[in-house]
């Protein structure tokens, strides 16, 4: 029979890996809160990349035009971030886009508003998303982008924009819809 010694005295130092032969039951031998890096829980939050808000909002109403600059339309959110560091993440999806005759190229572009400041292009969303005659090319529009540029606590408008090439672009018609969430993120 073979004897087994047990030490029951306090261990101080390191242990290494090779000393371990085996696993560690961490949930009932060790005391303590351990990193979440290590395999622990003691986090009770974490900041960078917290979502603090979320703003959504969907439009069923056709959207059309004609004009061959970028033209408002009623798709439109906004936040108001609770720090001037905070990124805010834009979501927008949805719609079916077409031409009610001929063939022609439409765009789609994002702009922003701060504080009431008026409207400014910040990020081109789709190049010639239909180029087919007879209005049967019917893509969604699906874009998301990452503000990190506001730097501001103010009100931030953020609205889809249309232009086209020739001929009507209908972006949305009334049997589907466009969503569009903002989401502020921690830095």
């Amino acid at each position: 029979m073979a004897l087994t010694v047990v030490k029951t005295s306090a261990l101080s130092g390191t242990i290494t890996n090779a000393q371990l032969a085996g696993s560690i039951d961490l949930t009932s031998k060790v005391t303590g809160t351990l990193p979440t890096g290590n395999g622990g829980t003691g986090a009770t939050s974490f900041s960078p990349g917290k979502v603090l808000q979320v703003q959504s909002n969907t439009f069923t109403a056709g959207i059309s035009t004609s004009d061959t600059s970028y033209a408002a339309t009623a798709v439109f959110d906004q936040i108001t971030p609770s720090a001037t560091d905070s990124k805010i993440l834009i979501w927008i999806d949805g719609g079916r886009a077409s031409y009610g005759s001929g063939t022609a190229e439409g765009s789609s572009s994002l702009y922003r508003q701060i504080g009431g400041g008026g409207f400014s292009a910040l990020r081109n969303m789709h190049l010639d998303q239909v180029n087919e005659s007879g209005g049967y090319g019917k893509p969604s529009l699906a874009f998301n982008y990452i503000d990190t540029s506001h730097n501001t606590t103010s009100a931030i408008d953020y609205k889809v924009y249309i232009k086209t090439n020739a001929n009507t672009y209908h972006l949305n018609t009334a049997t589907s819809q466009i969503g569009i969430i903002l989401m502020e993120m921690a830095a």
